[in-house]
């Protein structure tokens, strides 16, 4: 049996990778700086990980795998090329993963990892087993990853640092294209050749299905065409028979009175031409539709029945930190969220807005890398109108130097009547305390580490 030894196996990224190879037979161990929650759950599943990076880590192990985040400087990599461990990134080692199955790669600036466990969950309702890596933990299974028996293998196609260039899919999703991560891409154009590179992966006979709401997505479609691939297309919009000769498409769309949408499914797909599918999700928002229809469109493609996949995707009840209810104490809710891009901050308080439409929302958000909030700028200042209070902390460095800007300069910029930089976790929370009252829903909106704000919120309430 190999052992593999994981750097960095806190990440989501990561952590997915070490639970599926120790469900497959693998020893796994690993490090990391400070132990997050999914090392903690890979902890008490019998993982060994260690605090700290050191070159004794590395002792034994046959392989190791580092994250996007660990250098070549870091004392565990220049310890395992020094005793002539192999060393790979995950994009060097997730193909190698899904060369015995049937990949489904799901793609994009927003929307992937919820889309990525809405197959995941659908796929194991229906007892099909499927292998699967989440970018975040599945509430209805309460795993990132699983190895399973079955002939699928559904991944989440990460684009940091190219990733999902060492994919091996046979069936891609794409669910939106923007800028995004200028560390990697500085310009919207680099980002483009690298989703064209992405749909390069698939073979002859592979199936490419983008929204067709979105302008970058659909941008792909031409490009997948003149290769002779299968193209399918969705929306909840009527143009979409335009861009692809096969479709998805939502009608008659309204809201429930479980905190999602209802909707009918349309397609033309195979032989389920004209069919109607009826679908009842408990996840908020109408970005979540979009996400749903991605799912029916993989399940049309795969020949699933949709009835059963509806039925299922009415059982999802969503990820860790995508609109997380974390708790309500004294009559306020609080919410958890990863939105980190202006386009998904709108989405996630016009779901807010729909689910709690006579409540007053609350959104702190703690901008995520130096970078993305200076590209972005303008869009964040203008993303929070379907929210009543608005609370910015400082920004989250995550891999990035600390830089001489603030994003109180972006707060000073917002047209919003009620918007307020706060700066540290601890003030911001100490605000919210003297502020909120019952009735209130407060969003913590963070791809860093604001989530503390909800835990401590909610024990001082």
């Amino acid at each position: 049996m190999k052992r593999i030894h994981f750097i960095g196996i806190g990440g989501s990224g990561l952590s997915a990778i070490a639970r599926l190879l120790k469900e497959s037979g693998y020893e796994v161990t690993g490090s990391d700086r400070v132990l997050s929650q999914f090392a903690m759950d890979l902890q008490n599943e019998g993982i060994a990980i260690y605090i700290g990076h050191h070159p004794r880590n590395v002792g034994g192990a046959d392989l190791v795998i580092r994250s996007s985040a660990i250098g070549d400087d870091n004392p565990e990599v220049k310890a395992a090329k020094h005793a002539g461990i192999p060393v790979y990134k995950r994009s060097d080692f997730l193909g190698q993963l899904m060369s015995e199955k049937t990949g489904i790669a799901i793609a994009g600036t927003h929307g992937k990892t919820t889309t990525t466990a809405m197959i995941a969950w659908v796929l194991y309702a229906m007892k099909r087993d499927p292998s699967f890596i989440v970018g975040g933990t599945l509430n209805n299974l309460k795993v990132n990853a699983h190895a399973g028996k079955g002939d699928l293998f559904v991944i989440e196609a990460d684009e940091y640092d190219r990733m999902f260039l060492g994919l091996k899919p046979q069936i891609e999703v794409v669910t939106n294209l923007e800028h995004d991560h200028p560390d990697i891409f500085p310009k919207f154009e680099d980002m483009y050749l690298a989703f064209q590179s992405f749909v390069d992966l698939l073979p002859p006979d592979g199936s490419l299905i983008v929204c067709a709401e979105d302008e970058g997505a659909v941008t792909l479609l031409s490009h997948a065409r003149r290769k002779g691939l299968n193209v399918v297309s969705y929306s909840v919009q009527g143009e979409m028979t335009i861009n692809s000769p096969q479709w998805m498409q939502a009608r008659t769309i309204k809201p429930n009175d479980r905190g999602g949408f209802d909707f009918s499914a349309m397609t033309n797909i195979g032989s389920l031409s004209a069919s109607s599918i009826q679908v009842s999700l408990q996840v908020p928002g109408e970005h979540n539709v979009r996400n749903a229809l991605a799912v029916l469109s993989v399940a049309a493609t795969l020949g699933l029945p949709l009835q059963e996949v509806a039925e299922a995707l009415s059982e999802f009840t969503g990820t860790g930190r995508r609109f997380e209810v974390r708790g309500e104490h004294n009559g306020v809710v609080v919410i958890d969220d990863y939105a980190h891009h202006p386009t998904e901050i709108r989405a996630t308080l016009a779901g807010a807005k729909t689910r709690y439409p006579d409540h007053r929302i609350w959104a702190v958000w703690q901008p995520h890398t130096y970078s993305r909030t200076q590209t972005l700028f303008f869009e964040f200042s203008r993303a929070f109108a379907d929210a009543d209070e608005v609370l910015v902390t400082e920004i989250y460095a995550s891999r990035e130097a600390q830089q001489g800007f603030s994003s109180a300069e972006v707060v000073s910029a917002m047209p919003h009547p009620s918007a307020r930089f706060t700066g540290s976790l601890d003030d911001t929370k100490k605000y919210l305390l003297e502020h909120v009252h019952s009735g209130d829903v407060v969003i913590v909106l963070s791809a860093g580490d604001a989530d503390q704000i909800s835990s401590d919120l909610l024990r001082e309430l």
